[in-house]
């Protein structure tokens, strides 16, 4: 036996656990999405779910909810969560930064500005609202995402200094979209509310196409990376020393970002803090090896997204609360115990 094998032992123990630990994530969400379709103002047998899902149901009115209203908001939850906390992950990883997120940094403010600009001034754009809503949504956010960059500096910038870029562009998005609030119609200011609340009740099947495309091809443009974000983990310097171009990496990984929370937002609104805390579950849970951290946040995401679906259902009989109400409520005893606790060692 050599002298290296106890070390090589040592490392399959624990890399079987970090992933033992992710499919513990992986379950959490399957649960969380069959309490998901099966809670609403009538309460339906979780086996008939599974049996509905399975095409096997036996009910045919439970069968139309199922398919036709609870299954596209259920799938959406997993996949904008999914989204949400990938980019949360990513984004705390390129910015060395534990309070980093979508949200906190203004890049869905952003997002929602760009998707609430085209439907109060929708009937002025030659593209149907199907196809300018999403492509504004990731543009804004691109924007927001280079204010970040620029203003912070990125590569010398405290966490501080970039906390407070994000937060002046948040405050900046939130801004116009006031102003957008103020000049639009009746009718575009009532869908402009509804819509930052954040809501997956008016998800469908073609929205849910287009949102999981996205986050299947931000998944698989990001598994290559994964190694190079681990490096970072380490500094700019030792980084660029192990051959890593740590320029090209932000840009690269900024512009997934955008493109991640450009079309979850647009979609279903404003949706706080699930960028936030997901990554974080996942870091204690499986570490920093950005293999597996990756994958988690996105489970943990997804996971945390469909309990607070079933909780926006469930908190008040016959009403649904909007799930961006219910994360910020998560989210933000959170955000205040990482700013008090953002030296931990789990960090």
């Amino acid at each position: 036996m050599s002298a290296a094998a106890p070390l090589v032992l040592a490392y399959r123990r624990t890399w079987w656990r970090r992933w033992s630990l992710a499919a513990a994530l992986l379950t959490v969400a399957a649960v969380g999405f069959l309490l998901d379709v099966a809670t609403g103002p009538a309460f339906l047998p979780v086996g008939e779910v599974v049996r509905t899902v399975f095409g096997e149901g036996r009910d045919p009115n439970v069968t139309a909810i199922v398919w036709s209203i609870r299954l596209p908001v259920a799938c959406s939850a997993l996949v904008v969560g999914a989204a949400l906390g990938l980019s949360g992950a990513v984004m705390q990883t390129i910015l060395h930064n534990p309070l980093a997120s979508s949200y906190t940094l203004g890049v869905s403010a952003g997002a929602g500005f760009g998707a609430a600009l085209v439907i109060v001034l929708g009937a002025g754009l030659p593209w149907p609202e199907a196809v300018s809503i999403p492509v504004m949504a990731i543009l804004f956010a691109a924007l927001a995402c280079a204010g970040v960059y620029l203003i912070g500096g990125a590569r010398a910038a405290t966490a501080e200094a970039l906390v407070l870029a994000g937060i002046a562009l948040l405050f900046l998005f939130q801004a116009l979209t006031s102003l957008l609030q103020l000049i639009a119609s009746p009718e575009a200011l009532q869908q402009v509310v509804f819509w930052l609340f954040g809501s997956l009740q008016k998800a469908t099947w073609a929205k849910l196409a287009i949102m999981a495309s996205v986050l299947l091809t931000g998944a698989a443009l990001l598994w290559p990376m994964a190694w190079r974000l681990t490096a970072l983990k380490l500094g700019d310097a030792r980084a660029e020393g192990l051959g890593v171009n740590v320029r090209a990496l932000r840009i690269r990984s900024f512009a997934l970002i955008s493109a991640l929370t450009g079309v979850s937002v647009a979609f279903v609104g404003t949706i706080g803090f699930v960028g936030l805390v997901a990554p974080h579950v996942a870091r204690m849970l499986v570490g920093e090896d950005q293999r597996v951290f990756l994958p988690a946040s996105g489970l943990a995401g997804a996971a945390l997204l469909s309990v607070a679906s079933v909780a926006s259902k469930t908190l008040m009989p016959g009403a649904v609360f909007p799930i961006g109400i219910i994360t910020s409520l998560i989210g933000v005893p959170f955000f205040v115990a990482l700013v008090l606790r953002s030296r931990r060692s789990h960090w």
